[in-house]
């Protein structure tokens, strides 16, 4: 772990077993207790030819928001079948982002009966290969409860029961937010102006009693340590202009650039990030460009592991 000082002090290598180290009495961690599903199905179009459908987001009405590849060859009426009675009904046209409408059709089974039988973990496109049995038990957090996310909120994968135990006992507290990830979050920045990105919104939940705990914690003096970039934007997204926490569901819309003025964050545990990544661009808000560039820098030279199974930084 590499820890990164927003006042200016070196840079501190360290272990994430020793976070409590650089934690205090009274700290408040946020965590997402979102899950990631098997979303990736994989089938025959009808006519011929192999299809895949990454499922992106559940609505109300039984609806998929999906990805399809080929994309061209699966028109509106198209179907892909994935196993024998579960099928995949393109609904419509493109949507602005690429995505499609979808109806997943599965008679015979609950929908997330047919994910776990049919489906696979839709692991980072930078990880080169299909989802393994190690992957499932892996790619999910501790926190992971509540089915939703097509990628794992990374920064979580670093706490095991033990190292939270040993919080607890130094007076560092846990509480949850829920924002399920989409694939966004590994959209490439390709505007030459990085304010002309259009980050998707990802729907997200902050439970009345985190506001509560997040709102005594300040009084109180303690910081708010966010675990992960997807608790930031859930937070900064419900966050009014004097750092009140409104509680409810919403859609994190808010795209974190440099010049933003974090109202709720105190500090924030995260990977290292992909070039010309919103997330990259969120750290940088958060820390400085120059200061977040040197530390890259830094841990480029020291081996550490980059991306989603890769090392964490603490920066506060």
């Amino acid at each position: 772990m590499l820890v990164i000082d927003r006042r200016g002090d070196p840079l501190i290598h360290s272990h994430f077993r020793s976070l409590g180290t650089f934690l205090r009495r009274g700290d408040l961690l946020v965590v997402n207790r979102s899950r990631v599903i098997p979303a990736r199905l994989v089938g025959h179009r009808t006519g011929g030819g192999n299809a895949e459908v990454l499922l992106v987001r559940r609505h109300s009405s039984g609806e998929w928001e999906a990805l399809l590849r080929p994309a061209r060859r699966l028109k509106p009426g198209g179907r892909v079948d994935i196993a024998e009675g579960v099928s995949v009904i393109v609904l419509s046209g493109p949507l602005p982002d690429g995505r499609r409408r979808v109806r997943l059709e599965c008679a015979a089974l609950s929908e997330a009966d047919a994910l776990r039988r049919h489906g696979s973990l839709p692991l980072p496109p930078y990880i080169a290969r299909q989802a393994t049995a190690e992957d499932e038990e892996r790619y999910q957090t501790v926190f992971a409860r509540e089915d939703g996310s097509v990628a794992a909120p990374t920064a979580g994968l670093h706490f095991t029961p033990e190292l939270l135990s040993t919080l607890a006992a130094q007076g560092i507290d846990v509480t949850e937010v829920l924002l399920h990830v989409g694939p966004g979050t590994f959209q490439p920045i390709r505007d030459p102006a990085v304010l002309g990105h259009k980050l998707a919104p990802e729907w997200c939940f902050v439970p009345p009693e985190t506001a509560d705990r997040i709102a005594r914690t300040r009084a109180a003096g303690g910081r708010v340590i966010a675990v992960g970039t997807t608790v930031t934007r859930t937070l900064e997204s419900g966050a009014s202009e004097d750092g009140l926490l409104a509680p409810g569901a919403r859609e994190a819309e808010l795209f974190v650039t440099p010049g933003y003025r974090f109202r709720v964050v105190d500090g924030l545990i995260t990977n290292f990030h992909l070039p010309r990544s919103s997330l990259l661009v969120l750290v940088s808000a958060f820390a400085g460009r120059e200061r977040i560039l040197r530390a890259y820098r830094e841990a480029i030279r020291c081996g550490y592991r980059f991306y989603s199974y890769g090392d964490a930084c603490l920066i506060q």
